[in-house]
């Protein structure tokens, strides 16, 4: 008998290969019960066998033979006279099974099923991408750049699924070209008009972490956990970690021996610099290794409040604050405090806020002093010219005009 040959008719069947046979045969009896139904009225009385293998499918539409003129239910039963037209030998009270052929269809009936039959299986295809990556937030996933564009570049992964890395969760250092493989992680997936849309991140704590427990087999296994992590992408990150086993420093596998478990990770996120610190349950104490490198001379912690004035020596200020203010901001996110860093110092001199200069020296340049732990005039004479021009944005000939006036300050005290 004839068939519906799916190969010619359906050619798009090739390119989903993400589909089992039994989905398919399932979609595929679906649709076509879904135009029996509309051009027989009716589709329970129809068997549907499907093919894969060799690409086709038979239609049988199953009907009661009745007396003649005692016909009830045309789409079910069909009249005696009319049944041993198709066949002599049959009798009354038998069921007739009838092939449906292609040639029955008419050509918009054809385009029809195909347009369902498509849009089924691409249906099924994005509730199956939706899924999966749904099940890989927060993993890390490699894929190839396949269209760079000012607001976020397209990544397509090894089974040429379409992933977005927006320019707001790419490190400000990132550059990518057509066919550079990314790493990133998956940050969410969301569904737009019936799509999925799965979004990458580079800059979100999770990444960092996900590296962690690449390079540091201690943290993969178990023996050394992650308590927090705060970055500001491509700048700095903090990591606090812990050890419940004395045996296992958890710092020092962290970095690994000369910098090696932890050199990796900050190329990969464009020399960031990391700094990993022993969790400690203790305020003070973990706001002490949060400051590092900077040496804290006394703490006042308020608990209900949430806030700690740190005392240090005025050389110290500068390395708490950090350049752009990031060392501070990231220990106060790491340790819950908002700190706030003052000198302690025995001398007794005047000092002279730089706010007072801004008739001398412009108000971003103070600014960028600010930045750096430098808000009196003593502070910036503190460092050197060469410490300062390191820590700020400023060029040599503006740092040697805040010393000149500065100094002048005291000169004429």
């Amino acid at each position: 008998m004839k068939t519906l040959d799916l190969i010619d008719s359906f050619s798009e069947f090739k390119d989903y290969k993400n589909i089992d046979r039994e989905t398919l045969m399932h979609i595929l009896e679906e649709v076509f019960r879904t135009a029996l139904a509309k051009r027989y009225g009716t589709e329970d009385n129809f068997d549907i066998i499907v093919n894969i293998d060799k690409g086709n499918l038979e239609i049988y539409r199953n009907r009661l033979i009745v007396e003649d003129g005692k016909l009830t239910d045309d789409k079910r039963e069909i009249e005696y006279s009319d049944a041993i037209k198709i066949e002599s030998d049959f009798e009354v009270g038998e069921e007739l099974s009838e092939p449906i052929y292609m040639s029955e269809f008419g050509r918009r009936e054809i385009l029809a099923i195909h347009q369902n039959l498509v849009s089924k299986i691409q249906d099924y295809e994005k509730s199956l991408i939706f899924q999966k990556y749904k099940e890989k937030v927060g993993e890390i996933v490699i894929g190839e750049v396949y269209q760079p564009w000012n607001k976020e570049i397209l990544v397509l992964d090894e089974e040429k699924i379409e992933l977005v890395l927006p320019k707001s969760e790419q490190i400000p250092a990132d550059r990518f070209r057509k066919g550079d493989t990314v790493r990133a992680v998956v940050l969410k997936v969301e569904l737009k008009n019936n799509n999925p849309v799965i979004i990458l991140s580079r800059t979100s704590p999770i990444f960092l972490e996900r590296l962690l427990e690449a390079e540091v087999p201690e943290i993969y296994d178990g023996l050394i956990t992650i308590r927090n992590i705060v970055r500001v992408p491509g700048e700095r990150a903090k990591v606090a970690v812990e050890s419940y086993d004395d045996r296992i420093d958890p710092v020092g596998s962290c970095v690994g021996m000369k910098g090696s478990r932890i050199h990796g990770i900050v190329r990969e996120l464009k020399n960031e610099n990391i700094d990993v610190i022993n969790y400690s349950n203790r305020p003070d104490l973990m706001i002490r290794r949060a400051l590092s490198p900077a040496e804290i001379t006394s703490i006042k912690i308020d608990e209900e409040n949430k806030r700690a004035e740190v005392f240090m020596q005025p050389d110290q200020v500068s390395l708490a604050i950090g350049k752009g203010g990031h060392n501070i901001k990231l220990a106060s996110k790491l340790c819950g405090y908002e700190i706030e860093v003052y000198r302690d110092t025995d001398e007794d001199y005047e000092d002279v806020d730089l706010k007072e200069f801004n008739d001398e020296i412009e108000q971003w340049i103070i600014d960028e002093l600010i930045k750096i732990g430098c808000d009196t005039a003593k502070s910036v004479l503190a460092l050197s010219k060469e410490e300062l021009i390191n820590r700020t944005d400023l060029e040599e000939e503006t740092i040697d005009h805040v010393i000149e006036v500065l100094k002048a300050e005291f000169e004429e005290e």
